[in-house]
């Protein structure tokens, strides 16, 4: 495989990709022009994918995405 193969392969990989995946919740409020505890609460209730690392909730942006063109 020739360096310039072997790049663009390794660029093609997510890992790589400087793309955001992922909203903070405060970024979810701000969005949406609503106070930071009714992000909170519309996390609580299911509306897009979430993940909590360590105390921090990060929402999936396709998830949050697809619920906002619904």
């Amino acid at each position: 495989m020739s360096t310039t193969n072997a790049l663009q392969t390794i660029s093609a990989t997510p890992e790589c990709s400087t793309a955001k995946r992922t909203y903070t919740v405060a970024e979810v409020a701000n969005h949406l022009q609503i106070s930071k505890s009714k992000a909170y609460e519309l996390c609580r209730e299911g509306h897009f994918k979430t993940v909590k690392i360590g105390s921090s909730v990060r929402v999936s942006k396709s998830s949050f995405d697809e619920w906002l063109e619904k």
